[in-house]
């Protein structure tokens, strides 16, 4: 349920209305935008009794049933777009720039990190992404340096001043990825570990959510949701690629028609990797150039200094002078699709 308040609406109107919801046992989420403020009301929707009393206090202009259930993430709980600070002067959401995150799938040495890390700077990539904690399919194939990783990925930081994103796999590893990372990756795989879900929603750091391989928008937001629900809102989603009934020429299926329809139901950023989307660096290119005319956020790409000899998903990296081209490329896109985008909030009223 929402409280839509009149534009002019008072504080001490505003917060009658919050006070009144608690007395009825809602938890009330405040959102304010440029024009009028809408409270959200968070809790057990059989207790309904006495919310129409809502409407006679002055400054609210109407009340609201939300029908969806991914509330704290839907356009009609916050109409405005939410730009989440990943680090002083990188922004995503809303109007703000494109931010490309690029990096290797795993990090394999000091050297290797060191040089891919200022290789994606130099190109314009504004986040480092790398795994120190590899989720694999097969039991002996390399799973990531953990720890070591994470101390590499903090050096490649200190070196280059590029924000971190790195996967979690282990809910008992969150205390030491928070310490490295600046975003905590949540991957395709993890998408519907509620326990996981559960504790990054009481940590201050952005999460990156992935789409699981077979799940659905709604579930896919219902698991940003979560995050939200248990106090953390700087969610940034990432369409990564969807099980298809053939597998045959690419990875996944990277499904572009995602980014208008999560824009349309929900106010978080979302961003594409057309790395994992596709599995194949000849693919890569078209479908990050897509992703940036469909009006994505960001991209998320992995390089490597040598992808046929990486330890995990070469056959999907690009390397570094690729990269820049591709960089070059994403940018004139960017230029002539982001007055298009700018306000994408206005389009969804």
């Amino acid at each position: 349920m929402i409280v839509v308040m009149e534009p002019n609406a008072l504080e001490e109107q505003i917060q009658k209305v919050v006070d009144r919801a608690k007395e009825l046992g809602f938890q009330a989420i405040i959102n304010k935008g440029e024009v009028q403020t809408v409270v959200a009301l968070i809790g057990d929707e059989t207790r309904l009794a006495g919310t129409d009393l809502l409407e006679e206090i002055e400054g609210v202009r109407r009340v609201e049933r939300i029908q969806v259930p991914f509330r704290l993430a839907s356009r009609t709980t916050q109409y405005a777009d939410s730009v989440i600070e990943i680090a002083p002067g990188v922004k995503i959401g809303g109007a703000e720039d494109l931010v490309v995150m690029a990096g290797p799938c795993s990090v394999e040495t000091e050297e290797g990190i060191i040089q891919t890390a200022r290789a994606a700077k130099a190109s314009g990539a504004k986040v480092l992404r790398g795994g120190a904690y590899k989720p694999r399919t097969a039991p002996r194939t390399f799973e990531g340096l953990g720890e070591l990783g994470l101390k590499l990925l903090k050096q490649a930081k200190e070196e280059t001043g590029l924000p971190i994103v790195t996967e979690i796999m282990d809910i008992r590893d969150v205390d030491k990825v928070c310490e490295n990372a600046d975003i905590l990756q949540v991957g395709a795989r993890n998408m519907q570990n509620f326990s996981m879900l559960n504790e990054l929603g009481r940590v201050g750091k952005p999460v990156l959510l992935k789409r699981g391989m077979s799940a659905t928008i709604d579930e896919w937001l219902l698991a940003a949701e979560r995050i939200m629900h248990h106090g953390n809102s700087k969610v940034i989603l990432c369409e990564r690629g969807i099980r298809s009934f053939d597998a045959k020429y690419t990875r996944n299926v990277l499904d572009v028609s995602a980014i208008p329809v999560v824009q349309k139901l929900s106010h978080l950023p979302i961003i594409i990797d057309p790395s994992h989307g596709t599995g194949k660096t000849a693919f890569v290119r078209a479908m990050a150039l897509a992703g940036v005319a469909a009006g994505a956020n960001g991209l998320m790409i992995e390089i490597h200094p040598d992808p046929e000899n990486a330890l995990s998903d070469g056959p999907q990296s690009l390397k570094f002078d690729q990269f820049d081209v591709l960089m070059k490329e994403i940018n004139q896109v960017y230029a002539v699709t982001k007055p298009l985008f700018c306000s994408k909030a206005l389009a969804h009223k």
